[in-house]
């Protein structure tokens, strides 16, 4: 069953809701799409305040052609392929627009985006770019001075407020069909809990309402328009807390999850264990992470846990961090695996990576010690005649440490 957000998406501008402050009767994208005069734009704002959504609904209400792509999935091939098909087939006589929409755009890479100028240049294209990332350091100079940045914002609670009341009452697409009333303090936590986020507010929201209704229908009848229920529906508090619970969770860069996925992807690397380190890759590229953090992680890895072991892991590990950088998404995807595969069945040493923070420990417990005097430069006469670097001999055997530390061993 596709997901009541989806259901929900409006389709003309009059049925958007919030992001007044760029789509009010007398701002700039306002009067752009009701006078037919759309620009190339980029939609930078969190997840789930309808980047999408207004990227159809601006094609929709301008009558023009719809492509959406996913950086994360898409090749800069493949979205060339369409740019040349829609310049071959334009009629001067009968032109129709084609908007082009770049979901998570920041991840193709330098490169990547160059491609994109001519295209936007000549204007036979639309392009709409969405991002989370801060545009100034994601995306190429010459292609945001081709664009305009709008900042989407998290949805206000009035916002989610309405949105949740028309699924409610829309029988066709939404919840109507149901008897359900939702306790205001269910929708104080389900709007706490979504973060401004449309999509978990009205998904939680229907996995709330069908758990009610799990025990009255079979597994093929939860269509939400299959018939109207007799009985109301209270949505309650603990209700939302359970919704809550079983929803998926979504990849937050900076959350739990996030978190939890790279400690286990290392620690699967630490294992050797390379069945898990390819799942938990999986898992990371299929969320959207950015595979420069991954590959950052894994040339720290090869230091920390592979080092003396097999000194060309840290060669491998930053060869794979350029070719991720030079690639992007998706062809690197596979620059990542092969080197998640060597890291992980590589020998394990972390001797080296043990041993330099018992040093750093000692420095931080006794500070700056006074280094011996045979090691000591000296450039100068005065320094020569104090004693700087009297005595020192190139291949010494002798303990070099400071006096307090004469005979530690961190290696």
């Amino acid at each position: 069953m596709i997901p009541l957000a989806d259901r929900m998406r409006p389709k003309y501008l009059a049925e958007y809701i919030g992001q007044k402050h760029i789509l009010s009767e007398d701002n700039l994208l306002y009067k752009s799409i009701k006078n037919n005069q759309l620009f190339s734009m980029v939609f930078w704002g969190p997840p789930g305040v309808g980047k999408t959504t207004l990227a159809r609904v601006i094609a929709s209400e301008i009558e023009a052609d719809f492509v959406e792509f996913s950086a994360v999935s898409t090749g800069i091939a493949e979205v060339k392929k369409l740019f040349e098909k829609v310049i071959a087939e334009h009629n001067p006589m009968f032109p129709k627009k084609t908007v082009v929409f770049i979901d998570e755009i920041h991840r193709f890479n330098k490169a990547q985006q160059d491609a994109f100028l001519p295209y936007v240049e000549n204007g036979l294209i639309t392009l709409i770019g969405a991002t989370t990332e801060n545009p100034s350091f994601e995306i190429i100079n010459p292609l945001l001075s081709r664009t305009r940045v709008l900042t989407l914002k998290s949805l206000e609670r009035e916002d989610i407020e309405e949105i949740v009341n028309r699924a409610l009452k829309d029988k066709e697409k939404g919840l109507g069909n149901f008897k359900v009333k939702v306790l205001p303090e269910a929708l104080d936590l389900l709007i706490e809990a979504s973060n401004g986020d449309a999509r978990i507010v009205l998904n939680v929201l229907e996995i709330a309402v069908l758990s009610v209704c799990h025990s009255e229908r079979s597994e093929e009848s939860r269509d939400p328009s299959a018939k109207p229920q007799d009985d109301k529906i209270i949505i309650t508090k603990e209700l939302i807390v359970e919704a809550l619970q079983e929803r998926v969770l979504s990849y937050d860069k900076h959350g739990e999850e996030h978190h939890n996925t790279i400690s286990a992807f290392i620690k699967s690397m630490r294992a050797s264990n390379v069945d898990a380190a390819l799942y938990y890759l999986a898992r990371m590229i299929s969320a959207g992470e950015d595979p420069k953090f991954i590959a950052r992680r894994m040339v720290i890895f090869a230091s920390e846990d592979i080092g003396q072991a097999q000194p060309t892991a840290l060669v491998v590990a930053n060869e794979v961090f350029k070719a991720v950088e030079t690639i992007g998404y998706p062809e690197c995807q596979i620059n990542l695996a092969h080197g998640v595969v060597y890291l992980s069945v590589a020998k394990k040493d972390r001797s080296a990576y043990e041993a330099y923070f018992k040093a750093l420990d000692d420095v931080k417990n006794f500070g700056a010690l006074p280094i011996p005097m045979n090691l000591r430069n000296a450039p100068t006469k005065l320094m020569k005649n104090l004693g700087y670097g009297d005595g020192y001999q190139k291949y010494s055997k002798e303990d070099l440490l400071p006096v307090k530390l004469k005979g530690k061993k961190y290696y």
